[in-house]
């Protein structure tokens, strides 16, 4: 019998192709891994081209050039840390997708920034230290040069590290620590620290008490009612209409101040009018989509989707508004001071570092956002849309109304103290309501369901609707952020002006 032949090719087996299929995925996503530090790269050349375009003296251009390129990294690190407050309500209610919270956001926050971003931007600029008499224009470049730059490394750390920090916390913490480096304790306007510092410790209260009187409302007056749909279309329309007009006269009183001199009484002549129409313009439109809906929470929810969307959308340009002044006041405070011009409350901030601030606030979310997203929206306690809304408008309100007083608040603070107020009422509620009391008894049944939970005090510890443990470390990634910008700021600073002064 004939020996069979020896094939000295090796054939190609399945192994192989699934290696070759392996392989490929890995460079996939590898390449995928390397487009956002490549895009972020790329927006800072775009960033330091855009001021050179406006610089007008050679001899302080390659200053105001780094400090643009600075000032974009500062921005693209608070829209991938604190942005996330203004769509992870929505994403943790399963209202929007996370590409639809990204779009949304990126583009109201550029909204808010340029339109209504100068007036914070000034009390960052110039309202933390004192320039005139005490340290001079030089100290200036290098003091608000090392706090952007500790700032935004500390807000790098912070986002890698999937913990929700304030990046106003930062910026006033780096700018203090340099300022007391660079000519002590008396060059830090303490009373004017002491309101922002105020206003830090207001901002979660306010926001946690505002939504969790906003959903108090719902709960008494649609949600634990008989028929919760007839509830719901004859207070949505008017939620709806409040919320549209509100906005509208903060619009035109605050963000359109360069615009146009509106005075407050046609302000609110004319958020009157537009709440009015929006009241009557979604009065059908809630009778439309309420049509045959279980009366069941779940029906409620579905009503809420919409809603919830506009108030995401409302507190993205708040967020604009208020956060965009943490890049932008120590760029345009540099540029000033290089001008041989020490800024003051009143000085306007260019229109190409708004620019800067809000392009960088919305590459950073898009590049970066998902993550926190889904720490603020998921993970501290369970939201639907009902409760999501409460959470929304309530810190673009808190949000709005320190825009309009000039106060960096931190929208992180107010945001996350929102969710916490939202959680924790939800807590107080379920043991102490006697409308929801009823409602259960009477679905039910039962009469002592009650008592008999709060006597079984190991029960009702499992049975807390707030992670109590994110609570705490978020408190405590807050406590450390002012002392930790501000060390690392005064040895930056000490650095950079060993160097150049």
């Amino acid at each position: 019998m004939a020996q069979p032949r020896i094939r000295l090719a090796k054939q190609t087996i399945d192994k192989d192709l699934d290696k070759l299929s392996l392989a490929e995925e890995a460079s996939q996503h590898v390449r995928r891994s390397l487009a956002a530090p490549a895009l972020a790269g790329l927006f800072l050349l775009l960033s330091m081209a855009f001021a050179a375009s406006f610089v007008t003296s050679s001899v302080t251009a390659p200053i105001i050039i780094a400090a643009a390129a600075i000032a974009g990294y500062m921005a693209m690190n608070i829209g991938a840390n604190d942005v996330t407050n203004n769509v992870g309500a929505a994403v943790g209610a399963k209202a929007m997708s996370m590409t639809t919270a990204l779009a949304i956001a990126a583009v109201f926050e550029i909204a808010g920034a340029m339109l209504a971003g100068r007036e914070v931007a000034l009390t960052i600029e110039a309202g933390i230290v004192y320039g005139e008499g005490v340290l001079g224009p030089q100290a200036i470049v290098w003091i608000m040069m090392a706090a952007l730059a500790s700032s935004a490394a500390w807000i790098n750390i912070a986002t890698y590290s999937g913990a929700p920090v304030s990046t106003t916390h930062s910026i006033i913490g780096g700018i203090v620590g340099a300022g007391i480096a660079a000519a002590g304790f008396s060059s830090v306007q303490w009373w004017s620290l002491a309101g922002i510092t105020l206003s830090w410790s207001v901002s979660p209260l306010l926001g946690g008490t505002i939504a969790a009187t906003f959903l108090a409302f719902l709960k008494e007056f649609i949600i634990y009612r008989e028929d919760k749909i007839a509830a719901a279309r004859r207070w949505m329309p008017v939620i709806l209409g409040v919320t549209a007009g509100s906005f509208t006269a903060y619009l035109a009183e605050i963000a359109l101040v360069q615009v146009a001199s509106i005075s407050l009484p046609t302000g609110l002549g004319l958020g009157a009018v537009i709440g009015t129409i929006i009241y009557f313009l979604t009065k059908p439109w809630i009778y439309r989509q309420s049509e045959g809906l279980d009366n069941r929470n779940q029906s409620l929810r579905k009503l809420f989707r919409a809603p919830l969307i506009l108030a995401a959308a409302l507190l993205s340009f708040a967020h604009g508004a208020n956060d965009v002044s943490n890049a932008i006041g120590p760029l345009s405070a540099i540029v000033s001071a290089l001008d041989g011009v020490i800024a003051t409350e009143k000085s306007p901030a260019p229109l190409w570092e708004l620019a800067i601030g809000a392009l960088g606030i919305s590459i950073g979310l898009l590049l970066y956002g998902p993550k926190l997203i889904r720490v603020v929206g998921e993970e501290i306690t369970k939201l639907n849309p009902m409760r999501a809304f409460c959470v929304a408008l309530a810190t673009a309100v808190t949000v709005l109304l320190a825009s309009a007083l000039g106060l960096p608040i931190s929208s992180t603070h107010t945001a996350v103290g929102a969710v916490f107020g939202v959680g924790f009422f939800r807590e107080w509620y379920i043991r102490n309501s006697k409308r929801r009391m009823q409602f259960v008894r009477e679905r039910t049944g039962q009469t002592d369901f009650m008592e008999t939970a709060e006597t079984n005090f190991a029960e009702v510890r499992r049975r807390r609707l707030v992670r109590r443990s994110h609570f705490l470390t978020i408190v405590g990634a807050w406590i450390i952020t002012v002392p930790a910008s501000a060390a690392l700021s005064a040895v930056l600073y000490f650095i950079l002006s060993g160097i150049f002064m």
